[in-house]
């Protein structure tokens, strides 16, 4: 047989491909950069057939993707609805509306319920005097002409893709995943309804609400989860996306983490609804452990609202990491106690630690209570239940905007729970910032808390 130059070009061609190829997958100092153009030239300077081009262009760009998607006719398209349009609901649908866009997977609208209200806009209308005129305009509304929810998350735009809807019924009929993000005092009288216009054995939900559910008649904890799957049906199954995220920084695409608890019956069925949520500034891990994960985000705020104590009375920076390692431990043990299968390792994810400490340097309750410590200021005397009350209502209304506040209602719920139990004396901190909170006990009470757990503290976690 007579070897033509042309089919030698060829073989030295595709060996020196198959030896650059092993080379590049020996190498483990080599930039990912340096092999995807290295794969180009190749591709770019071989007289292969088109189809063997383009399959390895398919291939050099996919090693470009933290993430890589799953092929698109796995299952039919994810029809994804938002229920709640606040700061974190707002912000969640910008990293939402980015990866539906991109998924092969899921619809490309996002729709997100919005409960209309009317809000200011600036005009360019003037009077005689040429001055501005207020005019109001419905919330959902500007969402969808400006692509921004200029009351509760100013000044950032949302994807396009991203359609505010007021009507309940519009906006999850036929949707697959539902995320929740409202205060959960607002979930009995809206589930009803999306039970009425989904299908719940082909729906998913994720929870991103930070607060627990109480039984009216045994007191104790229900996860809020617990609480959407009892009345969307058996079939359905809720997961919880849970982390250290300040909604105004994730808006703004500044790395952070956050977990995301489920079991939606497959791996591959799980890792779809992570990649919903997962893009680079926005990194998503995946755990089994719902329980753990759920009562970790609502706890968090009851523990920033002593960290708030502490900074509004200055109390520095020492007393603060006592009170976030104490907190930490009362959270293992709360969760520990009343939940199963609730697993060690979970208080080390985003859903543990790093959330506790962002919600205690930047959250709303801590803010909240930062200025409750400073209008009490270092006064010995107690404040009656009721001047509490009024006291915390107009601090929520004052620096709020109207959002609301969770650690207050989960304090009294704990409190309240522990106290029926008789458990009070084995969480003394949660119990310092109840008493402060409504017993008007002193602000400077909230280092009794950190005290008197010195010895219950050293006990390891293993043991709790």
């Amino acid at each position: 047989m007579v070897v033509g130059p042309n089919l030698v070009s060829l073989l030295l061609l595709l060996l020196s491909f198959r030896l650059s190829s092993s080379l590049e997958r020996s190498s483990t100092t080599a930039s990912s950069t340096t092999y995807i153009n290295q794969r180009h030239r190749l591709v770019s300077s071989s007289s292969l057939d088109e189809s063997s081009s383009h399959q390895r262009v398919a291939e050099s760009n996919a090693t470009e993707s933290t993430t890589t998607p799953l092929p698109p006719n796995i299952m039919e398209k994810e029809q994804i609805c938002i229920i709640g349009s606040g700061n974190w609901g707002s912000a969640i649908a910008t990293v939402v509306g980015r990866n539906a866009h991109r998924l092969p997977f899921c619809h490309d609208e996002v729709r997100m319920w919005v409960f209309e209200e009317e809000v200011q806009i600036t005009t360019t209308t003037t009077n005689q005097n040429h001055q501005q005129q207020p005019q109001t305009a419905k919330l959902s509304n500007v969402i969808n002409e400006q692509h921004e929810n200029i009351k509760y998350l100013p000044g950032i735009k949302l994807p396009k893709n991203v359609r505010a809807i007021p009507n309940l019924q519009e906006a999850v009929r036929d949707a697959t995943v539902l995320i929740f993000v409202l205060p959960h005092q607002f979930l009995p009288k809206l589930l009803p309804t999306i039970r009425a216009h989904v299908n719940p054995n082909q729906c998913h939900g994720v929870s991103l609400i930070k607060g627990l559910d109480f039984d009216a008649q045994t007191k104790l904890p229900v996860l809020i989860s617990k609480s959407i799957e009892k009345v969307m049906g058996n079939q359905f199954r809720c997961g919880v996306l849970m982390g250290a995220n300040v909604a105004d920084e994730v808006a703004r695409q500044r790395t952070c983490e956050s977990t995301l608890a489920c079991d939606f019956g497959s791996d591959r069925e799980n890792e779809r609804i992570r990649q919903i949520f997962d893009e680079d500034d926005f990194r998503v891990s995946r755990i089994s452990d719902v329980a753990g994960a759920e009562a970790c985000g609502a706890l968090k705020n009851i523990i920033a609202l002593g960290a708030g104590f502490v900074d509004g009375l200055s109390l520095g920076g020492n007393t603060k990491a006592a009170l976030l390692r104490v907190g930490l431990l009362e959270m293992t043990k709360f969760c520990t106690l009343f939940f199963e299968g609730v697993e060690k390792g979970t208080f080390m994810e985003s859903c543990g630690v790093a959330d506790l400490i962002t919600t205690c340097y930047g959250g709303r309750n801590r803010k909240c209570a930062n200025e409750f410590a400073k209008r009490r200021g270092g006064e010995l005397a107690y404040l009656d239940s009721e001047s509490c009350i009024k006291l915390w209502s107009a601090i929520e209304s004052e620096l709020l905007n109207g959002q609301k506040l969770q650690g207050t209602l989960a304090v009294q719920e704990v409190y309240n729970l522990l106290e029926a139990r008789n458990l009070l004396q084995d969480f003394p901190l949660m119990t310092a910032i109840y008493e402060i909170s409504f017993k008007g006990k002193p602000v400077n009470t909230i280092t009794d808390g950190i005290r008197t757990h010195i010895e219950s503290a050293a006990i390891p976690l293993s043991k709790l």
